[in-house]
């Protein structure tokens, strides 16, 4: 039986290197965004739509015959408040009612390490369900997704699992993201283990890989049957050599959310041209 996922923000960083990876010759990829998407490669099963994901409407008809929604889309960098919370939060409920009348079961929520941003990394492994410090209005959103998430599934039974993605790219980009990482792979590998669960119900996770120097935990995703085979420390000797060891006293060393913890994140300073 032939499976149909919608994937939101399809044309984005993470869903693009997704797309690929979540291919499956039993499944089709209905993808979603505002954007142009590239069609279909060969042997690809794709349904391509141009929506955005605050249209009830296109949301709706999106949802249709759909098996699961793994949503992706938003903003994925700090914006004005009202940009935040009319494609980041609002987008996010239309996402998730869509789902519920069109009776779709199963949604996969990318929430963000910046839902905790201001937890210092000092304070140790960080749990699956850190209580939210957010570093911005971005993280913010990504705290209410999460509440949202936790809403339909009280209320309406959804299965929702909400990913805290550290660092998706593919090779770490800096010395941060040795402890934040997580290859395209194991990303794959992770949002198939959510689509898969027997009704896992609501959780948060951490989207990471089994890094060495790991910031986050991983209980939660390995309960959902998720197993992590890669390591940024594959790639250390080449980031290290280019940007140094870590500073633990910088805000990319004392921060889960790191420079977004800085002056340069803040839309106040921004807008005040300071």
């Amino acid at each position: 039986m032939t499976e149909r996922i919608l994937i939101t923000g399809a044309a984005g960083g993470v869903g693009t290197l997704m797309r690929p990876r979540l291919a499956a010759p039993d499944r089709v990829l209905r993808l979603l965004d505002v954007a142009d998407l590239p069609p279909a490669a060969p042997g690809e099963q794709v349904e391509l739509t141009r929506a955005s994901v605050t249209d009830p409407a296109a949301m709706s008809a999106a949802c249709e015959g759909v098996d699961a929604v793994l949503h992706l889309g938003g903003h994925s960098l700090e914006q004005p408040w009202g940009q935040i919370l009319d494609v980041n939060i609002n987008g996010t409920y239309t996402v998730l009612e869509a789902a519920r009348q069109q009776g779709i079961r199963r949604v996969v929520l990318a929430s963000s390490n910046h839902a905790v941003g201001f937890v210092p990394s000092a304070d140790g492994e960080a749990g699956d369900y850190l209580f939210p410090r957010p570093d911005t209005f971005y993280g913010v959103s990504k705290v209410a997704v999460e509440a949202l998430g936790s809403l339909y599934a009280d209320r309406y039974g959804l299965d929702v699992v909400c990913v805290r993605i550290g660092s998706c790219f593919d090779r770490p980009k800096d010395a941060r993201m040795l402890a934040t990482w997580l290859s395209p792979d194991d990303g794959a590998r992770l949002f198939e283990a959510c689509l898969a669960a027997p009704e896992p119900g609501f959780r948060v996770v951490w989207g990471v890989s089994d890094n060495t120097r790991r910031w986050f935990s991983l209980d939660e995703a390995r309960a959902l049957g998720y197993e992590s085979k890669d390591n940024a420390e594959d790639h250390a000797a080449a980031v290290l050599a280019e940007h140094g060891e870590p500073d633990p006293d910088s805000l990319a060393g004392r921060y889960l959310g790191g420079v977004w913890c800085g002056p340069d994140f803040d839309t106040a300073i921004k807008e005040a041209g300071r």
